[in-house]
């Protein structure tokens, strides 16, 4: 980690709050970050802070009940709440400037959410496989599921069916849904790793989300604000893995509602693209930052 990394905790809604805020030397432009899950932590989105190379000061954090963050009264353990806190949190770091916000995965629905309150606070919006719709999300999922190997796809349907999450046959299935659509390669980053644990050792993704990454059985299953959206302005970069688990069909559906919208799509990559492309992924964010800087 670079020594323009400093580390603290920030009270937010009674809460504190981690983050990491790496700073540029030459500083063009503010990024936020928003992390997936819900309930991972930031640390898999640290393949960001290349981003200070190239004179944009980056903010990350761990969202509430995630990674080192403290833990709200579960009835707050919603995207509204959510969108609130990284209000909250926007303002003690930053004032009243104006920031870029980037989301992944489930940050990047929480992104949306927060662009469609709160776009006066940003000069640009990028969402990278993210989602507006959660039951859009779970049937492309299924259809990605029923594309495995019959192996892989009967085991999933079997235990999944009956709940019976922590089966052998099941968690292997698993495996290698993740291997091919979560992140395409044979070592994982221990920055992949470490959100990963935390996601496994605290209460945010059981709850809020389910079992795993394609059954969503938790408190965000019905959340869909795809008919909202339209009503962002800001300029907005939509990134997605060829292989994606929130597929292509799932950012096109993004990228059809927000006018003057840029979508890519990463060849030969899946949902973490900022680790299978780490270069091309940074440069792309990097000159659209630069670009609406």
């Amino acid at each position: 980690m670079s020594d323009e990394c400093t580390e603290n905790y920030a009270k937010v809604n009674g809460i504190y709050i981690y983050y990491k805020l790496c700073r540029a030397d030459d500083e063009k432009a503010k990024l936020m970050t928003m992390h997936g899950g819900p309930g991972m932590s930031h640390d898999y989105l640290l393949s960001l802070r290349d981003l200070t190379k190239q004179g944009i000061t980056v903010l990350f954090y761990d969202q509430f009940g995630c990674g080192r963050s403290e833990e709200p009264d579960v009835s707050n353990f919603t995207i509204d709440y959510g969108v609130e806190e990284a209000e909250g949190l926007r303002s003690k770091i930053f004032g009243d400037e104006k920031v870029f916000l980037m989301g992944s995965s489930y940050g990047g629905a929480l992104a949306l959410a927060y662009a469609v309150k709160y776009q006066n606070h940003l000069k640009g919006l990028i969402i990278s496989g993210g989602l507006s719709s959660v039951p859009l999300t779970v049937k492309e999922m299924n259809r990605l599921i029923d594309e495995l190997p019959s192996k892989y796809r009967e085991a999933i349907r079997k235990y999944g069916s009956a709940g019976i999450y922590d089966n052998p046959e099941y968690q292997e299935a698993v495996n290698y849904f993740y291997h091919q659509h979560l992140l395409r390669s044979e070592d994982w980053p221990p920055e992949v790793m470490k959100s990963l644990e935390y996601a496994e050792r605290r209460n945010v993704y059981r709850i809020m989300n389910g079992p795993n990454e394609f059954t969503i059985t938790g408190t965000i299953r019905d959340w869909d604000i795809t008919e909202k959206i339209s009503s962002i302005k800001v300029p907005t970069l939509i990134t997605v893995g060829e292989y994606d688990e929130v597929t292509p069909t799932v950012a096109r559906a993004i990228h059809e509602r927000i006018s003057g919208s840029e979508l890519h799509v990463f060849k030969d990559c899946s949902h973490l693209t900022m680790w299978e492309d780490r270069d091309g992924y940074n440069k792309l964010l990097a000159d659209f930052i630069i670009n609406h800087a």
